[in-house]
This record gives structure tokens, C-alpha cells and sequence, in this order.
């Protein structure tokens, strides 16, 4: 059986059994909540988490210091943006324009000293700093988007937690818990979408053939069958009117347009796609947004750049994860696929647009964007040549907006190097809290379908983040 067949098969059990009751990733239903007087409530507020993976140098981007000795503050100079005070990399010229949207974070640090990019970004998306693995026993929590689906899961759409794109390439930038949901399991695991070779920059661009139902006239036929052999039986019995209610909805949100639509980038003005970047990021980064809209709770945008026409080394997976030549990637200050002269302005252009397109069509209120890598670089420039900065978990940056993140605030603050943090320091767990908090996710209690109550961040959210 090929993909298509498989992904056509399980959406129509789906709509004849209901979404709770199957288990393949990411297709979990909601229902409505109830407020404390009892009166049904919308869960609507979403996330975009772009996962800048490999780690980007926080010297030389949004913690930059121009009196630091040359061997610390790199080739680039900071400037001026709308906030007066708030200085970042002088190629940011774009987002520099967009600084009273969110908030910077110069205090990120993994307290653990956690330096590779498995672990670090375990942790990271599992909002947590121990060792992924102690006395033998593997960690099985899951990870951000995954506690989201569980709890707020879409009611309008078929896939409450989606990845674009999953990281390809060596093992070593891929978290071991991005595909399985950990211990919530595999319903509440992320849906991934596009590749290296289908991504939504390219003419091309292919969907998931999880939207696609096959001929939409027979899948009607089956459901009216369903109807009629269940119409019996279910009527006096609750428990079978709440499984055909659970089944409607399942239907309803496959058969919806927005799903699919959100696909249709051709229907964004052109302007609009040349303000996100034509390029993958850019583009992913738009997708996010029209899947956003479409009801997806949230969104893993990897913050591969694209490669280089001229250097096409590299797996397009870790554009931040600068080197240099001590592991044959360039330049970390040149213009190659690892290069920050041509990753920096992709970054540049795409954050801009995501920020202006938000403000514009008045979803900052209902949508938290974050930025950050799993780690930074260190502060000390490498000696070899080409130049590169080593992976640095004590300190690095971050970028937090919308869902009522304040705008215009630079938090945190790090020695005169960029060692490690002075004020204020923000480890995974305070991050995760931040974002289940901003998001409407209860802290405590119940977290799997066993009932067993583990805890789904051991951090506090931080208030002084909100507005």
C-alpha cells in the first residue's frame, strides 16, 4: 500500500469512528471547554515556534558587544531599531522596524552545560535541563507542540501539531522525541511537512496527502450509511450519541476547506510572498501562517535558510550551526550556506514579514511567535581559518511575541562577553511555562490518558514577559 492509500484510508476510519480514537500523529479533535460558570469556550490561541536549528551565535546577532576586544565581537557592527536602546545586527535592517512587536531575550542558558545539539534540544522542546538519560532509563517527555494538541487541540482542523520541515541530514540535529509525542503518544505527535526537495518555495510544492479524501462524493455515501446503521442503536444510548457527536466532528474538520486551502500559497498576493522571502523560511514561515488561520494550535517551522547557489554542502537542516573550518563549513561571517552574510538577511526579511503580516491581519493577540536555536556560539571567535564560533549552551538569545507578550523590552542582560547571564536567566523550563502559560495550557495535574499526574514543566512563567 502506498502513502497516499495509507493517508486516505486512516481519514476515512477517521470520519466513520472518530478522531479521539484514532491513533496516528497529530489527528486529535477537540471539543469545546467549559468556562467556571459552565458556558462553552474557544480555545483559538496558536503558536509559531521557529526552531532555528544548529544553534545561531547570539554575539553576533540580538546580544552584540561592539566594546568587546575583536576576537569576541566579530566583523559586524549593531544599529539602531524602533526601540531606542534595542540594538541588533546591522544586516536585521528589516526587523529593525519591527521591534516594538516583541520582546528580546539576552538571558537563555541551559544550567546543565548541555553542548550537543541531541540533548540540547531535548531539552529545549521538553522544557526541561536534566540529562535526557539517567541511571539507563530513557526520557519520555513530550514536547511542546504535543502537550498543546492534548490540551487545546483544533476544532476546525485535522492536525492540531504540525513541523515544517523535519530535520534532515545526520541524526545529531533531530530531537529524539519530535516524531513520537513521548509518553501523550503518537496522536499527539507533530504532523511533518515538506522536505528539502517539497518545501513551499519551490513551484512544485507538493502537500500532504493527509488532507486528501479521495472522491469526496463516496466518502459522503459511507458517512450516510454509517448514519443509518447506527440511528438505532445510538439513540438510547449517551455513550453512543457522544461517539457519533465525536464522529460528526471528525468529519467536519476533514471535510472543511481551510485545511487544504491553507496549502494554496498562490492565492497570497504576490507582494506578500516577496515580503516573507521567496525562499524556505520565507515561505515556511507564510504556510505557518495560513495554517495558523486554518486552526493549527502549533507550528515547528525549521529555520533552515535554503543553501547557497554556490555552496551546497551541508545538510539543509543546521544553517546555524556555524563552525567555520574546524568542521569544513566556511566562513561563519561569509556569504556560504552556513555563512551569516547569507543566512542573517533570509532571517532578516522572513521575521519581518511574519511580524508585519501578524500585525496587519490582527492575529498578534492570538498568536505567540518564538525564535531561538537550541543553543548559542561561543563568545570567543574560533582561531582556524575560516573562522567560527564552538556551541555555547550557557547563554544565548531569544525572541518572544504576541498573546499578550510585551512589545519593545529587551529582558535579561549578559556579562560585557555573552558568557553567561548577569540578570534574569531563562532555562527551558521557564521558556516552556512562558508558552503554556501565553497558550491557555494548564500547568498542573493529569497528563496522559492514564490519569498520572506528571508534571508538564517544572519551570514558573515568566510575568514580567507580558505586557
Amino acid at each position: 500500500m502506498n502513502t497516499y492509500e495509507l493517508n486516505r484510508r486512516q481519514a476515512l476510519v477517521t470520519a466513520g469512528m472518530g478522531a479521539l480514537s484514532l491513533r496516528m500523529p497529530g489527528m486529535v479533535m477537540g471539543r469545546d471547554k467549559l468556562d467556571t460558570s459552565g458556558n462553552a469556550v474557544a480555545a483559538e490561541k496558536s503558536c509559531i515556534f521557529v526552531l532555528l536549528c544548529g544553534g545561531p551565535s547570539h554575539v553576533d546577532t540580538w546580544d552584540m558587544k561592539p566594546n568587546a576586544p575583536d576576537t569576541i565581537r566579530g566583523p559586524y557592527q549593531p544599529i539602531s531599531t524602533k526601540v531606542p536602546g534595542m540594538r541588533i545586527n546591522e544586516m536585521h535592517t528589516e526587523l529593525a522596524k519591527f521591534t516594538d512587536q516583541f520582546t528580546l531575550i539576552n538571558s537563555m542558558t541551559h544550567p546543565g552545560g548541555i553542548s550537543n545539539h541531541f540533548d540540547a534540544m531535548h531539552n529545549l522542546l521538553s522544557g526541561q535541563s536534566a540529562k535526557r538519560v539517567q541511571q539507563g532509563v530513557t526520557d519520555d517527555q513530550p514536547y511542546l507542540g504535543s502537550f498543546v494538541a492534548k490540551h487545546n487541540p483544533s476544532k476546525r482542523n485535522i492536525v492540531s501539531n504540525a513541523w515544517l520541515i523535519k530535520c534532515v541530514g545526520p541524526p545529531v540535529f533531530c530531537a529524539p522525541n519530535i516524531g513520537i509525542g513521548g509518553y501523550l503518544g503518537s496522536a499527539f505527535a507533530p504532523v511533518f511537512i515538506g522536505s528539502a526537495q517539497n518545501h513551499p518555495a519551490m513551484d512544485n510544492f507538493t502537500p500532504p496527502p493527509i488532507y486528501d479524501l479521495g472522491d469526496p462524493a463516496r466518502l459522503a455515501q459511507r458517512r450516510k450509511l454509517l448514519g443509518s446503521i447506527e440511528s438505532n442503536s445510538l439513540a438510547k444510548d449517551a455513550r453512543g450519541v457522544d461517539w457519533a457527536d465525536l464522529r460528526e466532528k471528525g468529519y467536519e474538520a476533514m471535510t472543511r476547506p481551510e485545511g487544504r486551502d491553507a496549502f494554496k500559497l498562490d492565492l497570497e498576493p504576490a507582494k506578500v510572498r516577496d515580503r516573507y522571502g521567496r525562499h524556505p523560511l520565507g515561505q515556511n514561515l507564510l504556510l505557518a501562517r495560513r495554517m495558523v488561520e486554518a486552526g493549527v494550535r502549533f507550528v515547528t517551522v525549521n529555520g533552515w535558510t535554503g543553501q547557497a547557489p554556490h555552496d551546497t554542502a551541508g545538510p539543509p537542516s543546521s544553517s546555524w550551526d556555524m563552525h567555520g573550518g574546524n568542521m569544513g563549513m566556511g566562513n561563519a561571517f561569509g556569504d556560504g550556506s552556513y555563512g551569516m552574510g547569507f543566512c542573517l538577511p533570509r532571517l532578516d526579511q522572513a521575521l519581518a514579514g511574519l511580524f508585519s503580516d501578524l500585525k496587519e491581519r490582527g492575529m498578534m493577540d492570538n498568536t505567540l511567535v518564538v525564535v531561538t536555536g537550541e543553543f548559542g556560539r561561543t563568545p570567543k571567535v574560533l582561531t582556524q581559518q575560516p573562522p567560527g564560533r564552538q556551541h555555547w549552551p550557557k547563554c544565548f538569545s531569544a525572541i518572544m511575541a504576541g498573546c499578550g507578550i510585551a512589545g519593545g523590552q529587551v529582558f535579561g542582560k549578559s556579562n560585557k562577553h555573552a558568557e553567561y547571564p548577569t540578570s534574569h536567566p531563562i532555562r527551558p523550563e521557564e521558556m516552556a511555562a512562558t508558552i503554556y502559560h501565553a497558550l491557555d495550557i494548564p500547568l498542573n495535574g493529569p497528563q496522559n490518558n492514564s490519569g498520572i499526574s506528571r508534571p508538564i514543566t517544572t519551570g514558573k512563567p515568566v510575568m514580567d514577559l507580558f505586557g
